[in-house]
């Protein structure tokens, strides 16, 4: 199951993608974190040391495209395949168990409480002033494209702030999207451009309310959101002590924060997962980019990588090593 974190730049969706992530581990499952924000904080909140972060994969993503590719016959080169390039046959397709593909094995990191970690990268210093943001990101779009999941297996993506992953079809590959809000006028309003754009694309969303004070927030959270309001975190200072790099464990949650993230578990655990329609979104927003640059950029009709007869799902799919 995958779960995206998105909201508005400091409404904590970092702090509560790791929290549920670390709590999720707990249960047993296997876990992949993914660090898709710009900031790249997602690491330090599950406890790696600067010097344990993983290889950033937006930093080699001729590597991942290479493997990624296969021998399917209709990608003619792994400089032919973007961020959108969805999988066919003679892909290589990615798994969370045993989960030791060169993918996993090369870009995560074991978290201390079980969660891997795997990260975009932060900007270097030749992308300075001549690349965007998306170039990196684009490797967590095929990284969802070609992974077969299910329940059971999670993958909680930290994604950048505000409605920036509608620049691509990353905000469509997710089972659950978690949007964290603060009782302000700002948090509901990423809250609204988030729906809004998300709307005619059968997105489920719910809200998170975060650093609440009292019931006032909740009425507020309420009266501008609605029946989205699926859970609030009170303001946390066990959270803060995490946030100012003094021991933490899940334990030192308060009990209302600790029952919220099991909510959480257990709303993403009622969904259903759609393969048929995340295969057609796939084809659609691929068939967009090609259109819109893709194809100028490549030199090639990249209408032709879709494969007509490739399906979605574990059960009519196969991992390749």
């Amino acid at each position: 199951m995958r779960v995206a974190f998105v909201g508005k730049g400091g409404s904590g969706k970092t702090t509560l993608s790791a929290l549920f992530a670390r709590h999720i581990a707990g249960q047993g499952g296997p876990v992949v974190a993914i660090d898709a924000d710009i900031n790249q904080h997602l690491g330090m909140v599950l406890g790696v040391e600067e010097t344990g972060l993983p290889r950033p994969m937006g930093s080699h993503l001729a590597e991942i495209k290479e493997y990624l590719r296969g021998d399917n016959p209709r990608i003619t080169s792994a400089a032919a395949m973007v961020k959108t390039t969805p999988p066919g046959r003679g892909s290589r397709l990615l798994g969370l168990v045993p989960g030791d593909d060169p993918i996993h094995s090369r870009f995560a990191a074991t978290a201390p409480e079980g969660v891997r970690l795997m990260v975009t990268g932060p900007f270097a210093e030749d992308d300075l002033g001549v690349a965007c943001y998306h170039s990196k990101v684009g490797a967590v779009e095929l990284y969802l494209n070609h992974l077969v999941d299910g329940h059971g297996e999670y993958v909680v993506v930290d994604m950048t702030a505000g409605a920036d992953s509608f620049a691509s079809g990353l905000f469509t590959r997710f089972d659950m999207t978690f949007l964290v809000a603060e009782p302000t006028r700002q948090g509901v309003g990423v809250y609204r451009q988030y729906r809004d754009y998300a709307a005619d694309y059968g997105v489920p969303i719910a809200v998170v309310g975060n650093k609440v004070h009292g019931p006032g927030d909740v009425d507020f959270l309420r009266e501008h959101v609605g029946d989205d309001l699926l859970v609030c975190l009170e303001h946390s200072p066990a959270v803060r002590a995490l946030e100012q790099g003094r021991p933490f464990t899940l334990g030192d949650l308060e009990p209302a924060n600790a029952e919220a993230l099991a909510v959480l578990g257990k709303h993403l655990d009622s969904q259903e997962k759609d393969w048929e329609r995340f295969g057609r979104q796939a084809a659609e927003f691929h068939l967009r980019n090609a259109q819109a640059w893709a194809n100028k950029a490549t030199g090639e009709d990249l209408a032709a990588q879709i494969d007509p007869g490739f399906t979605f799902g574990p059960t009519r799919v196969s991992l390749q090593r």
